[in-house]
């Protein structure tokens, strides 16, 4: 069995490279819990290039049997699968994620589409769908310019979380730096909350 935070995974979503809050804030929390567990192993995806959508293909193919899938169809799998192992292996993610439109980026939502995968992350039941990725801990950075984050605009939050929890993930602690067009101030609040949770 792993030990806690022996893994992180980082995944950044924010379209900006440089002046990034979400970014700057993640690598933050991801600095202060390599210097609690200076052995852990650091996998980075940053998605804000773009993802794959799915389509007619991947969906026939995840539909498929792994036995059964033609060499293609393994093909078009094979980056979701990478992606499904990265977040298995993980015992910490640190998701960045700013909110745009009232919403998830477009690029993390086709990372969640490509990751939430039945009998993967989750499974159906008898009693309804089961997540499989329990026992794990996620931080998300959120970072707004307007939306306050838990409010009845912010879609953002709202659905990651469930989302997480569909596929097990049920400890998840959000860090607001949200409104900063309102108040630049919530940015040094934000990091102090999460060198705090680092320390």
């Amino acid at each position: 069995m792993s030990n806690p935070e022996n893994t992180i995974l980082q995944v950044n979503a924010s379209a900006r490279k440089s002046g990034s809050v979400t970014r700057d804030l993640s690598d933050a929390l991801v600095t202060g819990l390599l210097s609690k567990t200076p052995e852990a192993k650091v996998i980075s995806r940053d998605v804000s290039q773009g993802l794959p959508f799915l389509d007619e293909d991947w969906v026939g193919a995840t539909f498929t049997a792994p036995a059964e899938r033609s060499a293609d169809q393994r093909l078009k799998l094979a980056l979701s699968d990478t992606l499904v192992r990265e977040l298995k292996a993980a015992d910490t993610i640190v998701i960045g994620m700013p909110i745009y439109n009232f919403s998830v980026p477009a690029a993390l939502k086709a990372w969640i589409d490509l990751v939430a995968r039945a009998r993967e992350t989750f499974q159906y039941t008898e009693n309804g769908p089961v997540g499989l990725l329990q026992g794990k801990k996620a931080y998300v950075i959120v970072a707004s310019g307007g939306t306050k984050v838990g409010s009845e605009i912010d879609f953002a939050t709202t659905y990651l979380g469930h989302v997480l929890g569909f596929m097990g993930i049920t400890d998840v602690k959000i860090v607001a730096a949200d409104q900063l067009m309102l108040d630049p101030s919530k940015r040094d609040a934000a990091l102090a909350e999460t060198l705090q949770i680092a320390a």
